[in-house]
């Protein structure tokens, strides 16, 4: 068997998304599902940890990984946020709510949970947006837990290796939510026409056991990336509207709406690349500047304020490629679909 003991792993996705009751219900359908460290307290991942253990669930811990170049922005970078703050207010003002003061300085509580971590290991543990550094890749193993980090490019893919990890997710710019991207945070550039294709070229690159991520909606699409090497996809457009999903009705619904019609890559929700369905905030701030997770603070009293006047059009409505093949009802029994097609 594998490294994860099943081909299919449930994409951690934090906002709330990812619970302990999707990972149980991912595991009862045969995969291995992964919890999200992001935006939550130290405390409050350890709580989730606790909740999974006391349920006796399989799973994985995934976690931020801050730049420094965000959290010590310069004078032109910090002039181009406080613009985009400007030019939220009247989004704002839809709902009479308030766009926050301009907080460059949250590192997602980092030391602290990969001091938790350290303390209380979990099986597995992967990092998004950046890599931990080889001392951390090497503490965490040494406390038992399976590193893996998430790459984009071979150049990353490269990048990471030398941190000594025990697998990579290797993630297509298809996917939905956040690109992993850390070496190049643009959405544009030549790149590998299907993530099987992608995985192909790590695979020649790197000798870890890789996982894929980006538009695998089906069997079928899990079948193409097993083929092309990888040991395992992760998937997680394909739950979020499922039972367990922790995601917002809203956001459930949107994915099932035929009135959205295409997903696209945009900075406007949080400053750093994500691909959603394309809605009214979208293409209201196409020219968005980097800078994360301060503009996620700028913009959250908005999303929040939206969500509870049941606006669609200012949500950040995370989907990848293949979203349209996304179902409802139990998430066992969508990984099972994918599992019975191999």
């Amino acid at each position: 068997m594998s490294l994860f003991d099943t081909p299919f792993i449930a994409a951690p996705m934090a906002g709330g998304t990812s619970t302990t009751a999707l990972v149980q219900a991912v595991g009862d359908g045969g995969g291995l599902g992964f919890l999200a460290a992001g935006y939550k307290t130290t405390e409050a991942m350890a709580a989730e940890i606790a909740a999974a253990r006391s349920a006796g669930l399989r799973f994985g811990m995934n976690v931020f990984v801050p730049d420094p170049a965000q959290l010590s922005p310069g004078p032109e970078a910090k002039a181009r946020l406080e613009a985009y703050r400007s030019e939220l207010e009247s989004d704002a003002q839809r709902y009479g709510a308030a766009v926050p003061p301009l907080r460059i300085d949250d590192d997602d509580a980092w030391q602290g949970k990969i001091d938790a971590l350290l303390d209380d290991p979990v099986e597995f543990v992967s990092f998004a947006f950046g890599l931990p550094g080889a001392s951390v890749v090497k503490a965490l193993q040494k406390a038992g837990s399976v590193v893996i980090a998430s790459v984009t490019s071979v150049e990353e893919a490269r990048a990471a290796a030398e941190e000594g990890p025990d697998a990579l997710v290797v993630q297509h710019r298809s996917a939905g939510a956040h690109s992993a991207a850390f070496l190049s945070q643009g959405p544009t550039g030549p790149v590998p026409g299907t993530t099987a294709d992608l995985v192909a070229q790590v695979r020649a690159a790197v000798g870890l056991p890789l996982v894929a991520a980006g538009a695998i909606g089906d069997a079928d699409a899990l079948k193409d990336v097993l083929a092309a090497g990888a040991s395992a996809a992760q998937v997680g457009t394909a739950l979020v509207r499922t039972d367990e999903s922790g995601a917002r009705q809203l956001h459930k619904d949107a994915l099932g709406d035929p009135r959205f019609t295409a997903t696209t890559m945009t900075r406007a929700f949080t400053g750093r690349w994500a691909r959603s369905l394309v809605n009214g905030f979208v293409l209201d701030h196409p020219e968005a500047p980097e800078g994360y997770p301060a503009i996620h603070h700028l913009t959250a009293p908005i999303r929040a304020a939206a969500s509870a006047a049941g606006d669609a059009h200012r949500l950040n409505l995370w989907a990848g490629t293949s979203w349209q093949s996304g179902r409802t009802g139990p998430a066992s029994d969508v990984v099972r679909g994918f599992l019975s097609g191999l």
